[in-house]
């Protein structure tokens, strides 16, 4: 009797672990989970493809730096825009990367020589460059996770001005601690650029597709939970501190990988490169793209990208011709994002994601429109 109750559960048993798995498939979407990967992706390979082609030193330097930039912007968005929490201190982990890789990827007779009273150990201490990298990213997770579990037990406002104080104390010890990042004078890796541009675009893919799942997994759907409503999202067993927590250190840990790339890339850094201008760039990223979605990051690190170097050069043509245009660049960003506040609060991309498929029905619905409206004047006019 048994025998036979058991071989006939088997088969149920496999028809509906099956049947699941084929609920699951079916219902599961995979091109539309990918499509704002997949159209993210190719337009920035693309552009980097064509870029490498054209062959032009000056152009693929900027895009290079823009990529870079975007890699900050993408771990500024993942914790600001699933969390609702303006990270000040995120400059403050960028910057903690850059020193970290930078010192850990410098040969011990460079290091020796340009700071002579650095920690024997720190000068002793040689990785190659991918290790660096790792390593400056990990160094930064560390510190925001040691200092993030009583930040996120705190109310957002205070929250923010908590993190605030952090970003300051962050810039103070960077530019102050001599034996470790030469002080308030400029540190210089030395050596030959290692951050180049196919570099930085394959580290970007990977950083792309990382933030865009992370927003898609319960964890940063739990986190935007916290974000619309707090104590709806504590009722309903979300615990909001562990989930913040998540955000916060997984954010810094890009924002050092990202500094890593930097530091690589410019060659000579100062704890200043780190503080209100790069913060000020990024939130405007933010801001004008869409903070809410990784679309956002993408678009606006482009836009501000192609406007700032535009207002650069008519700064450089006003300067030429004997005007004082100093500072014209953040004036008019500035400007743009109070703009965008006001009229358009979640940025070009409405805070939704862009894909290949969101372009197909824009067309679609543009080629309707533009069918009814003959349609209707024709009516119109036999009435």
């Amino acid at each position: 009797m048994r025998s036979s109750m058991s071989m006939n559960k088997a088969p149920v048993t496999e028809l509906t672990k099956r049947s699941a798995a084929k609920v699951f498939f079916e219902n599961f979407d995979f091109s539309r989970k990918t499509s704002t990967v997949v159209f993210l992706i190719v337009i920035l390979v693309a552009i980097g493809a064509f870029i490498w082609w054209l062959n032009i030193p000056f152009i693929e330097d900027i895009f290079t730096s823009s990529a870079i930039t975007l890699i900050m912007a993408l771990g500024f968005q993942l914790y600001m825009g699933n969390s609702g929490i303006l990270n000040w201190s995120y400059v403050g982990y960028v910057g903690i990367g850059a020193f970290t890789s930078a010192i850990f990827s410098m040969t011990p007779a460079l290091k020796a020589m340009q700071i002579p009273t650095m920690y024997p150990f720190l000068i002793g201490l040689h990785l190659p460059f991918p290790l660096a990298l790792v390593a400056g990213a990990l160094v930064a997770m560390i510190v925001a996770a040691v200092v993030a579990w009583p930040l996120m037990r705190l109310s957002d406002s205070v929250g923010a001005i908590t993190q605030f104080a952090l970003l300051i104390v962050i810039n103070v010890i960077l530019s102050q601690w001599s034996k470790v990042t030469n002080g308030p004078r400029t540190f210089t890796l030395g050596g030959t650029r290692l951050t180049t541009l196919w570099v930085t675009l394959g580290i970007a893919v990977i950083v792309i597709i990382a933030v865009y799942f992370f927003k898609e997994s319960s964890l940063g759907l739990k986190l935007r939970a916290t974000r619309d409503d707090r104590y709806a999202a504590r009722s309903s067993g979300i615990n909001f501190v562990a989930v913040r927590y998540f955000g916060y250190v997984a954010s810094a840990f890009i924002g050092g990988l990202a500094g890593g790339l930097y530091s690589h890339y410019i060659l000579s850094i100062t704890a200043a490169s780190f503080y209100m201008n790069e913060l000020f760039t990024l939130l405007s990223m933010l801001v004008i793209g869409g903070s809410m979605s990784v679309s956002g990051a993408f678009f606006g690190t482009l836009l501000v990208t192609l406007a700032r170097q535009g207002l650069r050069q008519f700064e450089l043509f006003l300067t030429r011709s004997g005007f004082e245009a100093s500072g014209t660049t953040e004036i008019v960003v500035a400007v743009l994002m109070v703009v965008f506040l006001i009229w358009r609060a979640n940025g070009i991309t409405g805070g939704g994601e862009l894909s290949w498929f969101g372009i197909k029905r824009f067309l679609r619905i543009g080629a309707v429109k533009k069918e009814k409206i003959p349609k209707q004047k024709q009516q119109e006019e036999k009435v």
